[in-house]
């Protein structure tokens, strides 16, 4: 008798590199906000890239995976990078998968905000990024040695339910919601080559960095910047790579702040968790096998770790990706571009208005709410016409999946596919090519008046679609047929 701890190995090359944005660039991601520029940072920026390949793949069609520290980039942004990193690296665009560590303090990288003080820098940053990094994915290749990745499961409560209802207001508002829990599993999976050398450590975990909020006003990655060092201080430095997972509905107990140090605590809560999981893997390449009895004041059943057989070796050696593209409904009550810019249009006088009275707080509630229509027409003029074509992109490494998605979803999605396929480790990475239709909401979470559905373009369902949509194409991957 044997046990298993999930695993894959692979062809696998890692680089990582500073983005770090210039101070003064233009920072307001926050409606709240008072301030235009950054004003220093915090801790760096960084863009990681990973290479998985198929161990028997002579025709270099290898799996490219890209996270930056950003919150989110538009369509226009993401042509940019991906078109570069295509021509750079020599990869194609397909074969590119860029995703987001969605930190709140990276300060709001549109090309639109061009006209605003700091804004002129945005342009020549991104093209800086995109740059970055292709260099980073030649390196990533030449980097490229047969791995094992092994994968373990932890919990860290650094993750909290924010759909909090305010009785005394009657509404509901985005923030810490003590009477309903939170999805807090960490899925880990280590790196190392044949030989036992960690190459990197990855981290999957759903929880929003918003520790950092309007009275922040340095570039920061929020709680994962600490998440990072400490683990990579117990790791003999390999980089650790993190992947948000879905987490619409989560985020830290204590955030909106601007303290950094709450920021690194967060990120050090969530990095113990880490190295605890870290710490009970098995050596890689082994399985746990039972040796039998051995009689002493009980009679005890001794296990061992043991080599793998070549059967257990060539299991855990396939690599094969798929995609799945559904077409989705925007929802019917929708305003339209004009109804949007007349809001707009209201909302800016009424700001002006208070201005000119002296109220500054009912000025400040008037310009978030200005950027919240202004965000709402850039997105409208990116959104496809009649449809949403929603892609779904997963990759089986042996013993598990890989799953990549649009947007920003309830943790349902991964719990639910948890749920089904109970043996197999399954890494979920929202915000993979962009934000795409924004938020993604359960059907019954519509008409409560919750900020995700506020700004939500898709019509009631559609998060079931997605939810169905991925657990076929898991299925798929899973069975023989589609090794």
């Amino acid at each position: 008798m044997q046990h298993e701890t999930p695993q894959s190995v692979c062809r696998f090359g890692v680089a990582r590199g500073d983005i770090t944005p210039p101070v003064g660039i233009y920072h307001r991601m926050w409606g709240a906000a008072t301030h235009e520029k950054a004003l220093g940072v915090h801790r760096p920026l960084v863009a990681s890239v990973a290479i998985f390949q198929d161990v028997n793949d002579t025709a270099d069609d290898c799996r490219v995976l890209i996270t930056l520290d950003h919150c989110l980039l538009g369509e226009t942004e993401m042509e940019l990078l991906k078109s570069t990193i295509a021509e750079i690296s020599g990869v194609k665009e397909a074969q590119v998968s860029i995703t987001f560590t969605h930190t709140h303090g990276a300060g709001l990288m549109s090309l639109d905000r061009a006209n605003l003080p700091g804004g002129d820098r945005i342009a020549p940053y991104l093209r800086e990024v995109a740059q970055r990094c292709g260099y980073l994915v030649v390196e990533a290749k030449q980097q490229r040695v047969e791995a094992i990745i092994i994968y373990g499961v932890g919990h860290c409560s650094l993750a909290t339910n924010r759909d909090f209802f305010d009785a005394e207001r009657k509404e509901f508002v985005c923030g810490f919601n003590p009477a309903a829990g939170a999805d807090d599993t960490v899925v880990i999976a280590r790196v190392t080559t044949m030989s036992g050398q960690l190459l990197a450590t990855f981290v999957n975990y759903a929880c929003h960095p918003t520790t950092l909020a309007w009275e922040n006003q340095l570039i920061s990655p929020d709680f994962i910047g600490a998440l990072r060092e400490t683990v990579e201080q117990a790791t003999n430095n390999a980089p650790c790579i993190f992947l948000q997972g879905a987490s619409a509905e989560i985020g830290p107990r204590e955030g909106f702040v601007g303290d950094v140090a709450v920021a690194d605590r967060n990120g050090r809560q969530l990095a113990y968790a880490v190295l605890e999981a870290f710490t009970a893997l098995p050596p890689a390449g082994t399985s746990y096998v039972y040796q039998g009895p051995t009689i002493s004041g009980a009679t005890l059943g001794t296990w061992k770790d043991e080599p793998w057989s070549d059967a257990r070796q060539a299991q855990a050696r396939s690599v094969t990706c798929l995609k799945t593209k559904i077409h989705l409904a925007y929802r019917s009550d929708r305003p339209s571009r004009d109804e949007v810019e007349a809001k707009l249009e209201q909302l800016q006088q009424r700001e002006l208005e208070a201005l000119a009275a002296g109220e500054p707080t009912e000025a400040r509630d008037a310009h978030a709410l200005i950027e919240r229509q202004t965000r709402m027409l850039r997105r409208m003029d990116e959104l496809p016409l009649d449809v949403y074509p929603y892609e779904i992109q997963a990759w089986r490494l042996g013993d598990a999946i890989w799953l990549g998605v649009r947007g920003e979803l309830y943790s349902d999605l991964q719990t639910s596919l948890r749920r089904k396929f109970p043996q197999t480790p399954i890494v979920v990475m929202t915000l993979v090519d962009g934000w795409g239709p924004s938020y993604i909401v359960p059907q019954a979470k519509y008409g409560l008046g919750l900020y995700q559905e506020s700004v939500a373009v898709l019509a009631p369902g559609t998060f079931e679609q997605v939810v169905a949509a991925s657990a076929q194409l898991v299925s798929q991957l899973l069975t023989p047929q589609s090794i």
